[in-house]
Parts: C-alpha cells; sequence; structure tokens
C-alpha cells in the first residue's frame, strides 16, 4: 500500500507525463504505482484526468494545438492501459450504461474521448459512436442498448443546435432516459433551453454527475 506521500507524488508525475506527452514515462510511472500499491482509480482521475484538464485549459488558450492534444491522449492511454485492469469500483457504486457521440458536423472528439476512458475506468458500459454522428443515431443506439443515459458533445454552435432538435427525439421514444450535454459553447442555460438534464465542465465532474442521475434512476426518483 503506498503511502500518501508517495501517491501524491505518483499523481503529479502523471499529470506532467500527460501535460508533456511523455508517453513512455507515463507507463512507466503507472508501472510504479501499481507496484508500490498505489490506488489505481486514484490515479486515473486526479493524474490522468487531472493532466487532461490542463491539457483542455492549454488548447482553449491556445497554447497547445491539434497535434499536442494527440500526443497528450496517447500518454494518457499508454497509463491507462496499464492502471485499468487494476481499478476496483467500491462495492454498490452505481454503474450504468451510456451513449456517447459528437454531434454531427464536429469531429472534435478529444474530451469525447477522455470521458469513455473515465467512465470505463469507473466500470461503466459505454457505447461510443464516435465523432460526426447522425441525429437518427443517437435514437437508434438508445433503444438497442436501453442504455441509462445519452451524453452529447458539441464544441462548435454550429453542431450544438442539432441537441435541440435531437433530445425530445430520444425522450419520446424513452422518457426516463438521461441527457447529459458538453462541450465548449455549452452552459446551464442550453440544459434548460433544449431540455437535456445535465452538463458538465470535465470528465471527472461528468462521471460524478452521471453516478447521481443513475442512482435517482434507481431509486425511480425524478432526476433534473
Amino acid at each position: 500500500m503506498a503511502t500518501p506521500e508517495k501517491e501524491k507524488e505518483l499523481i503529479a508525475a502523471l499529470q506532467d507525463a500527460v501535460i508533456h506527452y511523455k508517453v513512455a514515462d507515463a507507463k512507466k510511472i503507472a508501472e510504479e504505482a501499481v507496484k508500490a500499491g498505489a490506488d489505481a482509480y486514484t490515479m486515473t482521475m486526479e493524474g490522468l484526468a487531472g493532466g487532461m484538464e490542463t491539457v483542455s485549459e492549454k488548447f482553449d488558450n491556445h497554447e497547445y494545438f491539434v497535434p499536442e492534444t494527440l500526443l497528450c491522449a496517447k500518454a494518457l492511454y499508454s497509463a491507462l492501459d496499464v492502471l485499468k485492469p487494476h481499478i476496483k469500483t467500491a462495492e454498490g457504486q452505481a454503474k450504468g450504461q451510456v451513449v456517447l457521440g459528437v454531434m454531427q458536423g464536429d469531429v472534435h472528439d478529444l474530451g469525447k474521448n477522455l470521458i469513455k476512458a473515465i467512465f470505463e475506468s469507473a466500470g461503466w458500459t459505454v457505447h461510443d459512436l464516435g465523432r460526426d454522428v447522425p441525429i437518427q443515431k443517437f435514437v437508434e443506439e438508445q433503444l438497442r442498448t436501453d442504455s441509462d443515459i445519452v451524453m452529447l458533445s458539441a464544441m462548435m454552435t454550429t453542431s450544438m443546435v442539432g441537441m435541440k432538435k435531437l433530445i425530445p427525439m430520444i425522450k419520446e421514444k424513452n422518457p426516463k432516459v438521461q441527457i447529459m450535454i458538453g462541450g465548449a459553447p455549452i452552459s446551464e442555460k442550453t440544459v434548460e433551453e433544449y431540455g437535456a438534464d445535465s452538463t458538465a465542465d470535465n470528465a471527472p465532474n461528468a462521471l460524478r454527475e452521471a453516478m447521481e442521475m443513475l442512482e435517482q434512476l434507481r431509486k425511480g426518483m425524478p432526476t433534473g
């Protein structure tokens, strides 16, 4: 079992490896974390996801561009491949199914890919439709999988408007399904205006929000 000091050191090292796209280092640090008995879930959420939050900020501030962010994601996945088999989710913790995709006309999938990694790490089943997804495909996939939550991502205002048409289509087929929307142009006002149930500004928050939604669904309580 790693000491709290050792865990802090490993978290900082993983963040650094992701932020500075050190692919080999990220894998090596993850292996060290496993050997030291550090909690793999904490390493993933605070180390890898924490590092990607900084990467997202750098991308938003035009310090990083697509090539850098792709390399950062590569570093994240090299470490995640090592950590994932060692992640133990808490007994009784809500684990469900989610349909995930980037709206039609949009190919920005870095945030979507990070959310997929985090949710899979937490034991969820993720049905990833990819990017530039036609509206009807989301409806069909939710019905096919009977997923609890549909997560829609858009990084551009032009692709975001499709959500307004899509959300009622999903709700009409299954009124109980929860819809979370995310991306740079999304706000709480958008959630209300489009009839969605929630939004989140990063992957760890999306997971926390989704777990709450799922708990409420399982209890038969109203959400939102």
